[in-house]
């Protein structure tokens, strides 16, 4: 992680540029150096992959039942899963954050990604994330990415972690009639495998657990040679920059937004302050069977719905930068075209992906962000490249703050 080799100067330094607002420019290019500022506070991947900074995550957090990270060297693929353990409810916080990070990158399929996830001020970690470059029964030139943000428990999150792309890739929607996929058939599929999953989970719970009242968005992309798929469900977010600005982002599912409202209605429920009957603060997420058993309505019909919405984009060679997916711990503190300018200014700094991701979490932590937060950028080849212009920029700027820690000029609490 980033603070792993850090002196204290550098660790201040660090934490001083991550308050900074971030614009388009490279590097450091868009901070004016002084005066200094004072405010802001099993999924398989095919391709060369490395688990690294495992050892700078907290014990606790590295030996969750449901946070796991495995290699499978045979036959050039590997397995990566992640999430983290133990139900809490009601929300309750920390003292302090907890700041140990999560990472893991790899590439393949002419993809780079690497994520970064957090526990912060939240008494337990309920995020999880999946990474799968070549995907199982004969796509090895696809790729699939998901974050999944729990609430009232991690249980959702880790399950879905570990089983949604299996439950949708090998639905016969998602195959087709006649085996053949087609831009319909993927996006039906996962529709199916999205509802499959759900009600898997329900009997699972009811047999095995008794009642399971944790749930959890899910936010993805499935990218084939020619497409990219957004999937969508909840209050979680993913993003595409294009040509260095937001070309597409998905729609959060609030319990205020009109046709949300409206079905919710119709199920017999309410929205009060901006949450279903009162309580949960999203419309549609998996789990959450509590808010599922309207009878006489179908699973799409209820409260809570666990239908996602899949948008798909035709790829461009070209234009197509990166993609950012992550949890609302993220964007309840940096807009879309914020973080997309953020990332595009780091890249033409550093190539180290996993350094990108903490420093999204870092900035998002010292804005002001309460939640769990994971992140996963995905890079295309025409993703933005080093600079060295930007490089020695950042460098100055490393020296310059570093030498106002030392001096004693620097106020954390100014």
């Amino acid at each position: 992680t980033l603070s792993d080799a850090r002196t204290p100067a550098k660790k201040r330094a660090h934490e001083a540029r991550a308050r900074r607002p971030s614009k388009r420019g490279g590097g450091a290019s868009f901070i004016s150096y002084p005066p200094l500022f004072s405010s802001v506070p099993p999924v398989w991947r095919k391709g060369q992959v490395d688990q690294r900074n495992e050892s700078s995550v907290s014990p606790g957090l590295r030996d969750a039942p449901c946070h796991r990270v495995n290699d499978l060297k045979r036959g050039g693929k590997s397995l990566s899963l992640a999430a983290a353990s133990h139900p809490v409810q009601p929300v309750t916080f920390l003292d302090k954050p907890k700041m140990e990070k999560h990472n893991a990158h790899g590439q393949g399929n002419e993809l780079r990604y690497g994520l970064s996830s957090m526990q912060g001020w939240r008494v337990e970690m309920e995020d999880a994330h999946t990474a799968a470059i070549g995907l199982p029964n004969g796509l090895d030139a696809w790729s699939f990415f998901a974050v999944y943000d729990g609430h009232a428990g991690s249980q959702v999150a880790k399950y879905c972690c570990e089983h949604l792309l299996d439950h949708i890739t090998s639905n016969q929607d998602f195959k087709g009639t006649d085996g053949h996929l087609s831009v319909w058939s993927v996006k039906n599929g996962i529709r199916t495998g999205f509802l499959q999953i759900d009600e898997h989970m329900r009997v699972i719970s009811e047999k095995k657990h008794g009642a399971d009242r944790s749930g959890s968005t899910a936010v993805g992309v499935m990218l084939s040679p020619n497409h990219i798929y957004f999937i969508n469900c909840g209050d979680s977010r993913g993003l595409l920059c294009r040509s260095k600005k937001v070309h597409f982002f998905t729609q959060d599912h609030k319990p205020s937004n009109p046709l949300e409202k409206e079905r919710i209605q119709n199920a017999g429920g309410s929205v009060m302050i901006q949450r279903v009957n009162g309580s949960l603060a999203v419309s549609r997420a998996l789990g959450d069977f509590d808010y599922k058993c309207v009878h006489g309505k179908g699973p799409t019909e209820q409260l809570v719905s666990p239908e996602p919405e899949v948008y798909e984009i035709e790829r461009s060679e070209e234009d197509d930068q990166f993609i950012i997916l992550a949890c609302d711990g993220i964007w309840d503190v940096m807009g879309n075209e914020e973080l997309c300018d953020f990332v595009g200014s780091r890249l033409e700094v550093t190539d180290d992906l996993e350094r990108v991701c903490n420093e999204i979490v870092d900035t998002c932590l010292y804005k002001g962000s309460r939640d769990n937060m994971s992140v996963i950028l995905i890079c295309f080849p025409s993703a933005p490249k080093v600079l060295p212009e930007a490089v020695k920029r950042e460098a100055e700027l490393d020296k310059y703050l570093e030498g106002r820690v030392e001096g004693g000029s620097f106020n954390q609490n100014k």
